[in-house]
Protein backbone atom coordinates (compact mmCIF):
# COMPACT_ATOMS: atom_id res chain seq x y z
CA UNK A 1 0.00 0.00 0.00
CA UNK A 2 1.38 3.32 -0.93
CA UNK A 3 0.42 6.31 1.61
CA UNK A 4 -0.48 9.43 -0.71
CA UNK A 5 0.43 11.38 2.45
CA UNK A 6 3.76 11.31 3.07
CA UNK A 7 4.99 9.21 0.00
CA UNK A 8 6.14 6.25 2.12
CA UNK A 9 5.29 2.72 0.83
CA UNK A 10 3.68 0.82 4.29
CA UNK A 11 2.08 -2.37 4.37
CA UNK A 12 -1.73 -2.71 5.06
CA UNK A 13 -2.35 -4.67 8.06
CA UNK A 14 -6.05 -5.59 8.96
CA UNK A 15 -7.54 -4.56 11.61
CA UNK A 16 -7.18 -7.89 13.00
CA UNK A 17 -3.92 -8.57 12.23
CA UNK A 18 -2.16 -5.20 13.46
CA UNK A 19 -4.31 -6.30 16.75
CA UNK A 20 -2.74 -9.58 16.43
CA UNK A 21 0.81 -8.40 15.63
CA UNK A 22 0.51 -5.46 18.44
CA UNK A 23 -0.40 -7.90 20.89
CA UNK A 24 2.37 -10.53 19.99
CA UNK A 25 4.63 -7.29 20.63
CA UNK A 26 3.22 -6.43 23.69
CA UNK A 27 3.63 -9.46 25.05
CA UNK A 28 7.09 -10.28 24.11
CA UNK A 29 8.43 -6.54 24.75
CA UNK A 30 7.13 -7.02 28.89
CA UNK A 31 8.32 -10.44 28.77
CA UNK A 32 12.03 -9.14 27.62
CA UNK A 33 11.68 -6.46 30.28
CA UNK A 34 10.67 -9.03 32.99
CA UNK A 35 13.71 -11.37 31.70
CA UNK A 36 15.64 -8.45 31.89
CA UNK A 37 14.68 -7.71 35.59
CA UNK A 38 15.48 -11.74 36.48
CA UNK A 39 18.51 -11.31 34.84
CA UNK A 40 19.77 -8.00 37.08
CA UNK A 41 18.51 -9.90 39.76
CA UNK A 42 20.30 -13.14 39.21
CA UNK A 43 23.56 -11.34 38.48
CA UNK A 44 23.30 -9.21 41.62
CA UNK A 45 22.93 -12.60 43.63
CA UNK A 46 25.69 -14.44 41.66
CA UNK A 47 28.03 -11.30 42.66
CA UNK A 48 27.32 -11.07 46.17
CA UNK A 49 27.29 -15.06 46.66
CA UNK A 50 30.32 -16.64 48.73
CA UNK A 51 29.65 -19.73 47.94
CA UNK A 52 31.61 -20.42 44.56
CA UNK A 53 28.88 -23.47 43.90
CA UNK A 54 25.96 -20.86 44.15
CA UNK A 55 28.09 -18.06 42.12
CA UNK A 56 28.02 -20.90 39.27
CA UNK A 57 24.60 -21.94 39.59
CA UNK A 58 23.72 -17.93 38.98
CA UNK A 59 25.45 -17.66 35.62
CA UNK A 60 24.47 -20.77 34.42
CA UNK A 61 20.89 -19.43 35.36
CA UNK A 62 21.79 -16.22 33.35
CA UNK A 63 22.87 -18.18 30.31
CA UNK A 64 19.63 -20.00 30.58
CA UNK A 65 17.58 -16.73 30.72
CA UNK A 66 19.91 -15.14 27.78
CA UNK A 67 19.55 -18.23 25.28
CA UNK A 68 16.04 -19.10 26.28
CA UNK A 69 14.25 -15.91 26.56
CA UNK A 70 16.51 -12.76 26.42
CA UNK A 71 17.89 -13.81 22.11
CA UNK A 72 14.17 -14.92 21.10
CA UNK A 73 12.06 -12.41 22.80
CA UNK A 74 14.53 -9.69 21.64
CA UNK A 75 14.34 -10.22 17.97
CA UNK A 76 10.40 -10.84 18.31
CA UNK A 77 9.88 -7.52 19.92
CA UNK A 78 12.54 -6.21 16.74
CA UNK A 79 10.47 -7.82 14.20
CA UNK A 80 7.00 -6.77 15.20
CA UNK A 81 7.90 -3.52 16.08
CA UNK A 82 8.95 -2.95 12.49
CA UNK A 83 5.85 -4.86 11.27
CA UNK A 84 4.01 -2.56 13.31
CA UNK A 85 6.02 0.13 12.25
CA UNK A 86 5.46 -0.50 8.29
CA UNK A 87 1.97 -1.25 8.60
CA UNK A 88 0.57 1.89 10.49
CA UNK A 89 0.99 5.64 10.18
CA UNK A 90 3.20 6.04 13.15
CA UNK A 91 6.31 4.45 10.40
CA UNK A 92 9.35 3.31 11.25
CA UNK A 93 11.77 6.58 11.00
CA UNK A 94 8.67 8.88 10.77
CA UNK A 95 8.29 9.74 14.21
CA UNK A 96 11.28 10.59 17.00
CA UNK A 97 9.91 8.28 19.62
CA UNK A 98 9.17 5.25 17.31
CA UNK A 99 12.78 5.78 16.14
CA UNK A 100 14.37 6.31 19.42
CA UNK A 101 12.67 3.05 20.46
CA UNK A 102 14.09 1.26 17.54
CA UNK A 103 17.76 2.41 18.61
CA UNK A 104 16.63 1.25 22.01
CA UNK A 105 15.83 -2.33 21.08
CA UNK A 106 18.93 -2.64 18.72
CA UNK A 107 20.95 -1.50 21.33
CA UNK A 108 19.20 -3.87 24.18
CA UNK A 109 20.71 -6.64 21.08
CA UNK A 110 23.84 -4.91 21.42
CA UNK A 111 24.26 -5.39 25.02
CA UNK A 112 23.18 -8.89 25.27
CA UNK A 113 25.80 -10.05 22.59
CA UNK A 114 28.73 -7.90 23.84
CA UNK A 115 28.01 -7.05 27.49
CA UNK A 116 26.15 -9.48 29.25
CA UNK A 117 27.72 -12.38 26.80
CA UNK A 118 31.17 -12.16 27.02
CA UNK A 119 30.65 -11.51 31.38
CA UNK A 120 28.50 -14.78 31.31
CA UNK A 121 31.63 -16.54 29.46
CA UNK A 122 34.15 -15.05 31.93
CA UNK A 123 32.30 -16.05 34.70
CA UNK A 124 31.36 -19.66 33.75
CA UNK A 125 34.74 -20.47 32.46
CA UNK A 126 36.40 -19.27 36.23
CA UNK A 127 38.21 -16.25 34.76
CA UNK A 128 35.79 -13.67 37.10
CA UNK A 129 35.70 -10.51 37.30
CA UNK A 130 32.98 -9.44 35.00
CA UNK A 131 30.54 -9.09 37.91
CA UNK A 132 30.04 -5.50 36.98
CA UNK A 133 29.95 -5.89 33.63
CA UNK A 134 27.00 -8.24 33.85
CA UNK A 135 25.23 -5.75 36.64
CA UNK A 136 25.85 -2.93 34.47
CA UNK A 137 24.67 -4.43 31.34
CA UNK A 138 21.46 -6.01 32.50
CA UNK A 139 20.68 -2.81 34.26
CA UNK A 140 21.11 -0.87 31.13
CA UNK A 141 18.70 -3.40 29.38
CA UNK A 142 16.01 -2.74 32.12
CA UNK A 143 16.04 1.00 31.97
CA UNK A 144 16.07 0.82 28.21
CA UNK A 145 13.33 -1.33 28.03
CA UNK A 146 11.25 0.82 30.43
CA UNK A 147 11.62 3.88 28.71
CA UNK A 148 10.95 2.43 25.22
CA UNK A 149 7.52 1.27 27.00
CA UNK A 150 7.22 4.62 28.31
CA UNK A 151 7.60 6.31 24.85
CA UNK A 152 5.10 3.57 23.36
CA UNK A 153 2.84 4.89 26.04
CA UNK A 154 3.43 8.71 25.80
CA UNK A 155 4.57 8.76 21.84
CA UNK A 156 5.95 11.82 22.47
CA UNK A 157 6.88 14.72 19.89
CA UNK A 158 5.64 15.50 16.32
CA UNK A 159 6.73 13.89 13.50
CA UNK A 160 10.49 14.24 12.46
CA UNK A 161 9.75 16.49 9.21
CA UNK A 162 7.53 18.85 10.93
CA UNK A 163 5.98 19.96 13.86
CA UNK A 164 4.01 22.81 12.28
CA UNK A 165 0.41 22.44 12.43
CA UNK A 166 0.12 19.23 13.25
CA UNK A 167 -3.21 17.77 15.14
CA UNK A 168 -2.52 15.29 17.85
CA UNK A 169 -5.32 13.43 19.74
CA UNK A 170 -7.84 15.90 18.18
CA UNK A 171 -6.26 18.80 19.67
CA UNK A 172 -4.76 21.85 16.76
CA UNK A 173 -1.42 23.09 17.06
CA UNK A 174 -2.57 26.65 17.91
CA UNK A 175 -4.48 25.08 20.90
Amino acid sequence: MHNESSGQSRLALSPFLWKLVLTIHLIVSVGLLGDSAGYLAVAIRGAIASDPLLAHASYQTLRMFAFVFGIPLSFAALGTGVLLGLGTRWGILRYPWVTTKLLLIVSVIAVGALVLNGGMNAMLTGRGGAEAQLIAGAAYDVVALTAATALGVFKPGGRWASKRGRVTHGQSASQ
